[in-house]
């Protein structure tokens, strides 16, 4: 088996990056030129999430095989509680080993719409610490990797909630984990003080999102829930009318995330790409 885990502790931090299956079928059928750009790029891993909003969510394997199997990009398949219960985990883990497929994340997800409280009550996984237990025991093999959240998980009481939470995750079985994107590195550096008050040694990879537009800016808070400095806001104010511009600035303003939080000794550095290689590409030669 080949393990997301063993990149750690090295004596460098990590770079990985995160794609995704398009919505618009146009997209998907240019997908594997982006995994060529990705494999010439070589990040030290590539994550696959489970797809957009549940779209396209069945080309996932298909992805990752590809990045796996034709580029020589180590894989981590994404899975979510709220996707998948214990028999389709079952089948969908087998299909992860049929192609290769070694690592995990695991996820709760998020809720459908449609799905009404009595629905998402009776789940075989309520939490993503449930699913990453279920794994553990039936797929001992596997890499099981998780999240955490630099700004708290919205649904958490406190910070302080929120990080022991996140140690019945690793108790659970995830041995590596990736923050939700955030613009405050303060945010991320308090995290590892939580973390480290629990005796979580953990690897975790910074998770950074460049922000390339004002409308992204909008749509990255609402999805994430992560709050906004000054600094950057000012930034997204200055270049709203300028696109060519914002887009420069949301690349320089990562970078320089990136350098700083390398000269606190992160473990590693992971890349919300939003299925441009060009941007990985340009912060990985600049921070490397």
């Amino acid at each position: 088996m080949s393990s997301i885990l063993d990149l750690y502790g090295k004596g460098r931090p990590v770079f990985s990056c995160e794609i995704y299956p398009p919505k618009k079928e146009e997209e998907l059928l240019n997908i594997n030129e982006k995994l060529d750009q990705l494999g010439r790029i070589a990040p030290d891993f590539l994550s696959v999430t489970y797809g957009a909003g549940g779209s396209n969510a069945g080309k996932s394997v298909e992805i990752a095989s590809y990045a796996k199997n034709s580029c020589s990009l180590e894989v981590l398949s994404h899975i979510t509680s709220v996707g998948f219960d214990r028999k389709k985990l079952l089948e969908g883990m087998e299909e992860f080993r049929k192609h290769g497929i070694e690592n995990v994340l695991a996820l709760r997800g998020d809720r459908p719409k449609l799905m009404t409280d009595e629905q998402y009550a009776s789940r075989d996984f309520i939490h993503a610490s449930d699913m990453a237990l279920f794994i553990r025991e039936q797929f001992p093999e596997f890499t099981i990797a998780g999240a955490c959240y630099p700004d708290k998980h919205f649904e958490a009481a406190t910070p302080e909630e929120d990080a022991d939470n996140l140690k019945k995750k690793v108790e659970a079985g995830c041995t590596v984990l990736i923050s939700q994107l955030f613009l405050d590195n303060s945010l991320f550096y308090r995290l590892l003080e939580r973390m480290k008050a629990r005796q979580i040694d953990t690897p975790v990879s910074a998770g950074i999102m460049p922000i390339t537009s004002a409308r992204m800016l909008g749509t990255t808070i609402s999805l994430s829930g992560t709050s906004v400095p000054k600094e950057f806001s000012d930034l997204a104010a200055r270049y709203a009318d300028h696109p060519e511009d914002m887009k420069k600035a949301g690349i320089d303003y990562a970078i320089r995330q990136a350098e700083d939080l390398l000269s606190h000794g992160v473990d590693g550095i992971h890349l919300y790409i939003m299925n441009k290689p060009f941007l990985a590409e340009t912060i990985f030669e600049a921070i490397r």
